[in-house]
C-alpha cells in the first residue's frame, strides 16, 4: 500500500479544516486536527489522503445498521403514504448511507498500527512543509506591509503639512467673501469676522485624526516588528485607520487636504486587503 498527502490552504479568519479519508482511516481525524491546530491558528485548509492498495481491500455490509435503516424506512413509508405514493427504497441508496458498506482490514493488528503511524508520520511532514511555505509568504508579506505602512505614513505626514495652513487659507477665502459682499451689504465688523473665521477653523480642526493616524500607523509599525499572529490586530488597525482618514475627508476646508484624504483612503484598503493574508 502506498499514500499521499495533498494539502491546499486559502486564508480565513478561523481555522477551518476539510479533511477526504478512504475508508478505514477515519479513527485518525482527532490526530490529525489536533495536529493541525499545533501549526496553524488560521486558514481554510483542505486536506486529502489517497490511498492506494496493492490488493484490493474486503468489503462487507454492516448488517445491523442495515436493518435498522430498513425498519426506519418501512416505518417512514406507512406514515407517509397515508396521503402520498412512495416509491421503496432502492438497494443502491440504502448501501450509499454511510457505515452501511465497511472496508474489512485483513492485515495483522500490528501491521495495521504500523501503516496508521506512519500515516500520521506523514501527515506531519506535510504539515511542517505547509508551514514553511506560509512561513516564506509570510515574509514576502511582511515586506510589502512595511513598504505600504511607510506610503500610510507618508500621507499623514503631507496631511498634517496640508492642515497646518488651512487657518490661513479659511481667513482668505472669508476675506474674499467679504470683499466681494462689500457693495450689498452693510459692512461686517472685525469682531464677528474673528467669530466666523473661529468657528470655522475650528469645524476644520483635523489635529486629533492626525494624531490618531500618527498612533495607529506607529502601532503597525510595531506589530510588524513583532511578528507572530498578528492578522486580527492589524485588521482591526485598519478599521480604526479607514474611521480616522473618512473623518479627515469630511472635516476638511481644503482641496489639498481632501485630496491627501482620498488618497489615504485607498492605501489604507490595500493595507488591509494584504492584511487579510496574515495569520
Amino acid at each position: 500500500m502506498s499514500w499521499v498527502w495533498e494539502l491546499r490552504s486559502v486564508n480565513g479568519r478561523a481555522l477551518e479544516l476539510r479533511l477526504r479519508l478512504p475508508p478505514g482511516f477515519e479513527p485518525l481525524e482527532p490526530q490529525l486536527r489536533a495536529a493541525l491546530g499545533q501549526r496553524c491558528r488560521r486558514g481554510n485548509v483542505s486536506a486529502t489522503l489517497s490511498v492506494t492498495r496493492l490488493v484490493p481491500p474486503a468489503i462487507r455490509v454492516n448488517r445491523p445498521m442495515l436493518d435498522q435503516i430498513v425498519a426506519l424506512m418501512r416505518d417512514l413509508s406507512r406514515d407517509i403514504a397515508k396521503d402520498t405514493e412512495v416509491a421503496p427504497p432502492r438497494l443502491d441508496g440504502l448501501l450509499a448511507v454511510r457505515g452501511v458498506i465497511e472496508t474489512v482490514e485483513e492485515d495483522p493488528e500490528p501491521v495495521i498500527m504500523a501503516r496508521r503511524d506512519a500515516v500520521l508520520a506523514g501527515w506531519s511532514q506535510a504539515l511542517d512543509r505547509l508551514a514553511a511555505a506560509r512561513r516564506e509568504e509570510g515574509a514576502r508579506l511582511e515586506a510589502l506591509l512595511t513598504d505600504q505602512r511607510a506610503r500610510l505614513a507618508a500621507l499623514v505626514d503631507a496631511a498634517s503639512a496640508s492642515a497646518a495652513v488651512q487657518p490661513a487659507a479659511i481667513r482668505a477665502r472669508l476675506e474674499a467673501l467679504l470683499g466681494e459682499l462689500s457693495g450689498l451689504a452693510s459692512p461686517v465688523s472685525e469682531e464677528r469676522v474673528a467669530q466666523e473665521l473661529a468657528m470655522l477653523v475650528t469645524r476644520a480642526d483635523v489635529r486629533e485624526e492626525l494624531d490618531r493616524l500618527h498612533a495607529h500607523i506607529a502601532q503597525a509599525g510595531d506589530l510588524l516588528q513583532r511578528g507572530d499572529a498578528i492578522g486580527r490586530e492589524l485588521d482591526f488597525l485598519c478599521q480604526e485607520l479607514n474611521r480616522e482618514a473618512n473623518t479627515l475627508c469630511s472635516k476638511s476646508a481644503d482641496i489639498e487636504l481632501t485630496r491627501i484624504g482620498l488618497s489615504l483612503k485607498a492605501a489604507i484598503e490595500q493595507f488591509r486587503e494584504q492584511v487579510q493574508n496574515l495569520e
